[in-house]
Formats: C-alpha cells, structure tokens, sequence
C-alpha cells in the first residue's frame, strides 16, 4: 500500500425529498447564484420550479445557464465564466447529471483564474481556488458529485480532457433518488457502467497489500450488479434505485483509490469515441472495457482471476488461469448486454474507421495507463479488439 493523504469536503445529504434541505445549504451563505443546468427534464418533472421557489424564498439573486449536453462544452464553460465575472457569482448550482456538475466545476475554477479555463485541462496551469459549486444531482454515473474530476470538451478539434483537482469538489451534494424514478433506460444503464469502470479504474492496479480495499471494491461491485438487474426488472424499485445512487458517489469520490496507483487508460480510449461521435460516456466505457481486459489481463493474470471469482462467482475447479479470466470477462460482457449495452462499435452504431486517428489523439501526450503502459498501437489495438 501506497503512502496517501485524502480527504473529501463534500457534504452529502441523501434520501427522499431531500431537495428541501437546499434552504439550509444558501441561507444567510450565498448571495449571487449561478443556476446551471441542461434541458427540459428539470423543467418537465417539476424540481426546476421546486429549486426556483426555493431560492426565491432566500432573497438571493439568481442568474441561469441552461442548456449542457453530454459531453459538456468549452463554450458553455466560457459563457459561465464570463457571467460569474459580471455578476460576482459566489454559488454555483449545477442542477443535473455528470455533464451539468462537470461544467459548473469547470466554470468554477475558470472565475477565479484570469486566463483561459482550458490551459487546466491541458495540464499548463493548476487550479488554485474555485467558486464554491453545490450539487442538486439527478442522474447516479460519474461521481461528479463528491469527486475531484471534471471532463470538457473543446469543440475547436473535438479534443475531450479531464482534469482533477481537490478545488472542484463541491460544498454540498443533495440527492434524493426518487428523482431517478423517470430516468430512461439508457441513462440509467450507461450510468451504471460509468460507476464500475471507476471502481476498475482503481481495482485493476500494481499496488502490492491493497486487500482492503480490494475486498471494498469488489462488495460494490456486486452490489452494482445485483441492483443493475433489480432496476431492469423493475425501474421503479426506490430501494435498488437508492442503492445505486450512493454506490455511484463511493465508487468516484476517491476512497476506493487511496493507497494505490490508478490507471485511467480506459476512459481516455473512451473519450475519443465520445469527442468524436457524441456517444454517452457510460456506453463508450461498455464498448471499451472488454477489450482493454481482453488486450492486458496478462500483466497481471492473478488480479484478473481474483476479480472473476469474487465479482462474478466465476468456479476455478478445473480450468487454468487463462480459462478463468475470459470466463470472468465474459460474465461482465453478458452482464452488459442484459442491460441494454452494447460491447462493440458495430453493436454501438458507430463507424468503425477512425480508430489510428483516435488512438493518435489519446496518446498524444504519451502512453495512457499504469497497469500496462499503452502506446498508440496499442489503443488502437484496442479500438480493433472492440470492433
């Protein structure tokens, strides 16, 4: 185990009609608030005029910013930045998914830095401070909501980075997952995806006497599963959908890292799939996961034996070590298709050449990954593996 110093600032307040706690969370703190969110959903199901009366009722000055997609833009960010400047913001308030919470975070450090945001993102400056960012969360994926991440795409070559920095956590978290209720299928799912491939992030490491941990990782990861399938049975089990909630928030707020190294060449192979096409993260990460295993498992073929035995059930009666692995990552390729996930660009939809062009862009910097180094032949290996 590795030598750490962690801590998470976020506070969490968790559980059915939660959205009422928001009064606490700004009264008598905050002033100007940012309201930042996607589309018509907040405004279809009611909490947008929920949040807008409550924020009335606390004599605050509410300026708003809609209008975040998947795979949250540059522009957007710089449109926030620019009204957080003029209006002396001192809340930001990301009402929504990953996307909504990773742009807020993004405009949040950019108001407290006099050049341009993207210079974090490609890693030529740090964040030093941020505008405080609290978090009305709807849809349970990334973690956004208690991480340190934040992911932005830069239309101006499609380039699509993330950055981590304690700066962006933010203050406070509210989630109730009855807002869940309504969440279509995909989004559910492809969100379900996103949170185990940051416990596989974590979990598929060279860090020697992780075991705690390790046996941490692998009880969520089961108990993702197990809800995964409860929730397609029925979408509207309140339990299986709190469930997930919490599990997507410790599965990325860092505690399921600490004392070991990561690896993370996985979400920048998916990235590229995501700049290019506009493809939900969580299902860019069901395409590339199984091939990631398939192309690295050798690195290390004990730790991909212990996690198909222990995360899914798979018998070691008989077989050899090579057995058991593509055993274990066909489990997980099942698993994925039962719930509605592609494992592959032909299923997925997507064009299938471009594959140098993304792995030119993914290594650009150099190799991806701790696990198994990867160069770009390798990721485009990779690509090919997911065909």
């Amino acid at each position: 185990m590795k030598n750490f110093d962690f801590q998470c600032k976020t506070r969490l307040i968790f559980g059915e009609n939660s959205v009422k706690e928001l009064k606490n969370m700004i009264s008598g703190n905050y002033k100007n608030i940012l309201l930042h969110y996607g589309g018509g959903s907040i405004k279809k199901y009611g909490l947008y005029n929920q949040v807008i009366q409550i924020l009335g009722k606390e004599n605050v000055n509410v300026f708003e910013l809609s209008g975040v997609e998947p795979n949250p833009k540059l522009s957007l960010v710089k449109e926030g930045i620019k009204i957080s400047r003029e209006n002396n913001i001192d809340l930001i308030l990301a009402v929504g998914g990953g996307s909504v919470i990773d742009s807020a975070k993004a405009i949040g450090i950019g108001a407290k830095y006099e050049e341009d945001v993207w210079d974090f993102f490609t890693g030529k400056a740090e964040p030093k401070e941020s505008l405080p960012v609290g978090v009305i969360l709807t849809i349970p994926a990334t973690g956004s909501e208690t991480s340190t991440g934040s992911v932005i795409t830069n239309e101006d070559g499609l380039y699509k980075r993330s950055l981590r920095s304690n700066e962006m956590r933010p203050v406070f978290a509210i989630m109730d997952p009855k807002l869940t209720l309504t969440l279509p299928d995909k989004q559910t799912f492809a969100g379900i995806m996103d949170m185990l491939s940051h416990i596989f992030e974590r979990y598929f490491t060279n860090t020697p006497n992780v075991d705690f941990i390790d046996h941490m990782s692998e009880g969520a990861m089961k108990s993702i599963i197990k809800n995964a399938y409860a929730l397609k049975k029925d979408p509207q089990n309140y339990n299986a959908r709190s469930e997930i909630m919490l599990a997507g928030t410790i599965a990325h707020n860092g505690v399921l890292g600490i004392g070991r190294e990561e690896d993370w060449a996985s979400h920048k192979i998916g990235h590229e799939i995501g700049a290019l096409y506009g493809e939900t993260h969580g299902v860019t990460l069901a395409i590339v996961f199984p091939a990631w295993m398939k192309y690295v498992y050798k690195a290390d073929t004990d730790r991909f034996v212990r996690f198909a035995t222990k995360v899914f059930d798979v018998s070691a009666e008989g077989k050899n070590k090579n057995e058991i692995v593509l055993e274990g990552i066909g489990k997980f390729e099942d698993f994925l298709h039962r719930i509605g996930l592609p494992t592959s660009f032909i299923e997925g939809n997507l064009p299938t050449d471009k594959f140098e062009l993304m792995a030119d862009k993914a290594t650009e910097e150099g190799p991806i990954g701790s696990f198994k180094k990867l160069f770009k032949e390798d990721v485009a290996n990779i690509y090919k593996l997911a065909l």
